[in-house]
C-alpha cells in the first residue's frame, strides 16, 4: 500500500479556505440538513456528515483538477454543521404542538439557530488545546475523518476488481493483499449504491405504497398487552450500523423495559374505561407514562455526566485561555504555529458580544405581542438570554468531552434538552409567581413557549460545540490550520440556520406533527413523530399545570442511577463502559418500530466486523488494509442510506404540498395495506443480506 500522508507540518502552507471549497461546502451543508432535517422529525435521531462530505469533497474536487487533503478538511467542517445544528428540530416543533405558532418564521429561527451555533463554536475555542492537543480523549468520529481525508488524499481505496476471486488468486504478487489505488470515486459510489437502494425503498414505501413501513404483532397474556414489532426504514438501518453494537443492545434492553415490562404491568393494572382497542389502550400508556421513564434515565444520564466532566471542563478553561493570554503577550501570533492559531481572543469576545445581542432582540421579538409592558419584556428576555447563554457555556463544555469520549453521534443532546427545558420551565415558572408577569394558571401558553424557544437556544449551542471538537481532533490529525476551521464551521452554522426554517415549514405543511397538523382532514397516521420534541413538549406543559407525572421521572431517574452503577461496574472490570444509559434512556422513549430498526442495523454492522475480523486473523497481518477498506465501506453505505431516504422524504413533501393531497402517488388503496407490509418485509430483508454482502466483498475470504 502507497505511503499515506502525515500530518501536514506547519512550515508548509497548502490552500484551505478557498472560495471554491465554501461554495461545495455551502451546496453540501444545504443537502444534508435538510436529510437531516427530516430524518430527525421522522424517527428522532440525526447523522454526522463529516465522512460522507470528505468522500464527495475528495470527488469533486478531485474531477475539478485540485483540492487537497486540508482543503477537504475544511469542506467537510464546513458542512459537519448539517448533522448538528438540525437537532434544534428535537425542540422547535413543540411551539406548534402547543399553537404559539402555526409555521416557523424565517427571521426567529434562522436568529435562534445561527447565533445559538456561532456561539457553540466560539464556546469551545478556549478548550481546543486541553481536550484536542494535551488530551488522550479518542474522538472516534474525528479519527476516522482524518484517516478518510489522508486515504483518500493518497487515492488508496477497495476497488470492485479487487474484491474479486481473481484478486485472491494472484497472491504470488507482493502487492496481492493490499488494496489498489483508485481515483477516490469508490467512496462515492458506495455512498451512491446506499442512496439509491435506500432512495428507491423509501419511494415503494411513501410514494407508491406497495410497501409498509413496519409489522407488529400485539401479544395479550390476560389483561398484560405485549407488542413485537419492527421497521422497516434503511435510513435506521444505516443509523443503526453507524452506532454500533454496544449502543444497539442499551436500545434493545430499553425497548425490553417498556415494551416487555413496563407496558404489560400497567395494561394489566390500569381499568380501559374508555373501551379503547388493546393497541390503542397500550400506546396510550406508552405515550403518557411509560415514555416519561425514558425521560427520567436521559436526563439523569446527562446530568451525570456533567458532573463527571466538571473537573476536566474547569482545567480545560483554565488551560486554554491561559494560552491565549500567553500569545497575547507575545504580541501576535506569528511566533505562534499555524496548527496552534485560534481564532483570537478579540474576535471570540467580540462575536459572542453580537450573538448575545441578536439573542437579546430575538427574544424581544418573540415576546413582543404578549400583553406586558416594556420593563416585562425586559425581564423575560434577560433571564431567558442569561440562562442560554450560562448554561450554554457549561453543557458546550461537556458535549465537547463527550464527543471526544464516544463521539458526536453518540453524544446526549436529548438528555442535554430535557434537563434544559426542566431548569428554565421553573426558572420561569418561579419569576413569573414571584413577579405576576406571566399567568401561568392553567397552564400559561406563552410561559410554556418561552421556556421550549430558551430550550432551542441552548440546543442550538450544545450541538455545534458537540461537533467542533470533534473537527478540530480530524484538523489536528491532518496538519489544518484551527482558525481557518473554526471560520469555515462559523459559514456552516449560517447556511445551515438558513436552510432550517424553509425545509421545517415545507415538511410540516406536508405531513404536519404528531398533535400539530396544518389543515383538517390530514392523515395522521402520516405526521412525523417528532419524538424529542412531543416530550419536551409534555415535560414543559406538565411543570407549568403542576400536572408532570413525577413518579414516572422518578422511576426513569432511580433505573437512570441503577444503569450508571452497572455502567461503572463494568467500565472497571474491562476498562471501558459497556452500558450507554442514554441509549436505553432512548429505546424506552422512542417508538419500538424505530428502535428495533435501529437494533437491526447496529446487529448487521456487528455482523459485517465479526465476519472481517475472522478473515483478517485467518489471513495475517498483511491482510489490515483489507479490513480497514471493509469499514469504511460500510460507514459510507450507511451514510448513504440516510441520505437516500432522508432526501425522498423531503421530495415528497414537496410533491403532497403542491398536490395537497397526502398519498398523490400512490397506485393502492388502503385495502392492500396487510400485503404491503409483508411485501416491505421481505424486500426488506433483502435489502440487508445485499448490504452485508457488498461490504464484506472488500474483503477477500
Amino acid at each position: 500500500m502507497a505511503s499515506q500522508p502525515t500530518r501536514i507540518p506547519d512550515a508548509v502552507s497548502l490552500p484551505e479556505l478557498t472560495v471554491r471549497g465554501v461554495i461545495l461546502g455551502a451546496l453540501i451543508t444545504v443537502v444534508f440538513t435538510a436529510s437531516n432535517v427530516y430524518l430527525g422529525l421522522k424517527v428522532g435521531l440525526t447523522f454526522s456528515s463529516s465522512i460522507p462530505a470528505a468522500v464527495i469533497s475528495m470527488a469533486v474536487l478531485r474531477a475539478l483538477r485540485g483540492g487537497n487533503i486540508l482543503e477537504n478538511n475544511m469542506v467537510q467542517t464546513q458542512a459537519s454543521a448539517a448533522g448538528t445544528l438540525s437537532s434544534i428540530i428535537f425542540v422547535l416543533p413543540g411551539l406548534l404542538m402547543i399553537g404559539h405558532w402555526q409555521g416557523f418564521p424565517f427571521g426567529l429561527t434562522l436568529a435562534i439557530c445561527a447565533s445559538g451555533g456561532i456561539l457553540g463554536v466560539l464556546f469551545t475555542i478556549p478548550l481546543r488545546r486541553a481536550m484536542v492537543v494535551d488530551s488522550d480523549l479518542p474522538y472516534p468520529e474525528g479519527v476516522a475523518a482524518a484517516e478518510i481525508l489522508r486515504v483518500g488524499s493518497e487515492g488508496d481505496d477497495v476497488s470492485a476488481s479487487t474484491n474479486s476471486a481473481k484478486s485472491t488468486e494472484r497472491a504470488t504478487d507482493r502487492h496481492a493483499n493490499q488494496p489498489s489505488k483508485a481515483d477516490g470515486g469508490s467512496g462515492v459510489r458506495e455512498i451512491a449504491f446506499g442512496g439509491v437502494v435506500s432512495a428507491l425503498f423509501a419511494f415503494a414505501t411513501n410514494g407508491l405504497k406497495i410497501f409498509g413501513e413496519s409489522i407488529t404483532a400485539w401479544v395479550p397474556a390476560g389483561t398484560a398487552v405485549f407488542r413485537l414489532t419492527s421497521g422497516f426504514s434503511l435510513a435506521l438501518i444505516g443509523a443503526g450500523y453507524l452506532i454500533g453494537i454496544v449502543s444497539g443492545l442499551a436500545i434493545l434492553l430499553g425497548i425490553v423495559l417498556s415494551w416487555g415490562i413496563a407496558v404489560p404491568i400497567l395494561t394489566s393494572i390500569t381499568p380501559n374505561t374508555d373501551g379503547q382497542a388493546m393497541a390503542a389502550f397500550a400506546n396510550g400508556l406508552w405515550q403518557h407514562k411509560v415514555r416519561f421513564i425514558g425521560a427520567g434515565t436521559i436526563g439523569v444520564a446527562a446530568v451525570w455526566t456533567l458532573i463527571t466532566l466538571f473537573k476536566p471542563m474547569v482545567e480545560g478553561v483554565k488551560t486554554s485561555f491561559t494560552a491565549l493570554g500567553q500569545s497575547r503577550a507575545r504580541g501576535t501570533g506569528a511566533k505562534v504555529g499555524r496548527t496552534e492559531q485560534d481564532l483570537s481572543p478579540r474576535w471570540v469576545i467580540g462575536l459572542t458580544l453580537v450573538c448575545v445581542a441578536v439573542w437579546v432582540v430575538t427574544f424581544g421579538v418573540f415576546l413582543s405581542d404578549a400583553p406586558l409592558s416594556a420593563g416585562g419584556i425586559a425581564t423575560l428576555v434577560a433571564c431567558s438570554v442569561v440562562f442560554a447563554v450560562v448554561f450554554g457555556f457549561l453543557v458546550a463544555a461537556a458535549c465537547g468531552y463527550m464527543a471526544g469520549l464516544v463521539g458526536s453521534s453518540a453524544s446526549p443532546i436529548s438528555g442535554i434538552g430535557i434537563v434544559a427545558v426542566v431548569l428554565v420551565s421553573l426558572l420561569i415558572l418561579s419569576v413569573s409567581q414571584a413577579s405576576g408577569l406571566l399567568d401561568t394558571t392553567g397552564g400559561g401558553k406563552l410561559a410554556i413557549a418561552l421556556a421550549l424557544f430558551t430550550t432551542a437556544a441552548v440546543i442550538a449551542i450544545a450541538t455545534i460545540s458537540n461537533d467542533n471538537l470533534q473537527d478540530l481532533k480530524t484538523g489536528w490529525l491532518v496538519g489544518a490550520t484551527p482558525w481557518r476551521q473554526q471560520v469555515a464551521l462559523l459559514v456552516g452554522c449560517v447556511v445551515g440556520a438558513a436552510v432550517i426554517p424553509p425545509v421545517l415549514n415545507l415538511l410540516y405543511n406536508a405531513y404536519g406533527f404528531t398533535d400539530a397538523l396544518p389543515r383538517a382532514g390530514m392523515d395522521p397516521s402520516q405526521a412525523l413523530s417528532a419524538p424529542q420534541a412531543i416530550l419536551m413538549t409534555a415535560i414543559a406543559k406538565g411543570i407549568f399545570t403542576h400536572q408532570l407525572d413525577w413518579s414516572m421521572l422518578g422511576i426513569g431517574a432511580i433505573l437512570g442511577l441503577v444503569l450508571i452503577g452497572i455502567d461503572a461496574a463494568l467500565a472497571k472490570r474491562g476498562g471501558v463502559a459497556r452500558l450507554p444509559v442514554i441509549a436505553v434512556g432512548i429505546g424506552v422513549y422512542l417508538p419500538p418500530t424505530i428502535g428495533s430498526a435501529l437494533v437491526i442495523g447496529s446487529v448487521l454492522g456487528w455482523i459485517s466486523h465479526r465476519v472481517t475480523k475472522a478473515r483478517a486473523k485467518a489471513h495475517g497481518k498483511d491482510f489490515g488494509p483489507y479490513a480497514e477498506a471493509a469499514e469504511r465501506r460500510g460507514v459510507l453505505l450507511a451514510s448513504g442510506l440516510i441520505v437516500g431516504e432522508s432526501l425522498v422524504g423531503v421530495a415528497m413533501a414537496m410533491v403532497v404540498g403542491f398536490t395537497g393531497s397526502d398519498a398523490p402517488l400512490a397506485i393502492v388503496g388502503s385495502g392492500f395495506a396487510a400485503t404491503a407490509d409483508w411485501l416491505a418485509f421481505v424486500a426488506f430483508a433483502a435489502v440487508c443480506v445485499v448490504l452485508v454482502r457488498r461490504v464484506l466483498a472488500a474483503v477477500p475470504r
